[in-house]
């Protein structure tokens, strides 16, 4: 056994007890534990971390603790400089995707109305999402602190807020997703992409008075849902305005 001390900054405090936030956590670790191992015992899952020091080196998520070890654990931040050390992440997603957790659905259809590829189902059990996120490199959005300390999960973002407008604008912030939106070009129902269709073609599948009040419409490629510039389509217009640039 080998005792080893641990400083979490910044939001990865949200995770700790509340009598272990903001201060030295003395811990003692079992043989041969890992900075992964420890870190994820005293509740910080491992895809909320960023960078690592242990006695001021960066080292991994593999490195062995050792007795009298000084582990300060950074979650991303903008203020911290760490272009010169290792970043706990290997490589970058190239194409920014999610799979979303059975409680976030409505955030799933905000992603999806922005222009995001976002997995969802209720159905969903944690292996399965885990699987997901593995095969397809896909962000794993959860409120499940459990379920992103699963070892085949590397990117993973744990929601805090609680309604979904506010989740959209945390992930948004937080992935700096801003550059990346393509809004209302995905059905927000099964994340199919959405296709431009001739107003005649939809006179049979819209209510009379929609049909006459609008001149545009979008199609789902694949469930046939049809959209059009309605209320609902200006409401969610407006909560994307408010963080998207003009």
């Amino acid at each position: 056994m080998v005792t080893a001390t641990f400083r979490f900054y910044e939001e990865l405090n949200d995770f700790l007890a509340p009598d272990r936030r903001k201060r030295d956590i003395e811990s003692v670790c079992a043989r041969a534990a890992t900075t992964k191992h420890m870190i994820e015992a005293l509740g910080v899952p491992h895809t909320e971390v960023e960078l690592i020091l242990v006695n001021g080196e960066s080292v991994g998520f593999d490195r062995v603790l050792k007795e009298g070890d000084r582990v300060a654990v950074y979650p991303k931040c903008e203020t911290l400089d760490v272009t010169p050390l290792l970043r706990i992440r290997h490589y970058p997603l190239r194409v920014t995707r999610f799979v979303a957790d059975t409680h976030l659905g409505g955030l799933a259809r905000l992603l999806r109305m922005a222009g995001f590829d976002t997995l969802y189902n209720n159905a969903f059990h944690d292996h399965e999402i885990a699987a997901i996120s593995a095969r397809d490199d896909r962000i794993v959005l959860t409120r499940d602190r459990g379920l992103l300390m699963r070892r085949e999960i590397t990117h993973g973002c744990y929601v805090h807020a609680l309604k979904s407008a506010q989740q959209l604008r945390e992930i948004f912030e937080r992935l700096d997703l801003i550059r990346s939106a393509r809004p209302f070009t995905l059905c927000m129902q099964c994340n199919a992409p959405l296709h431009a269709i001739d107003k005649q073609l939809v006179q049979h599948k819209v209510p009379l008075r929609v049909f006459d009040a609008y001149e545009s419409f979008s199609m789902c490629s694949a469930c046939g849902r049809i959209y059009w510039e309605g209320t609902h389509w200006e409401r969610l217009r407006a909560l994307l305005e408010g963080i998207l640039p003009s």
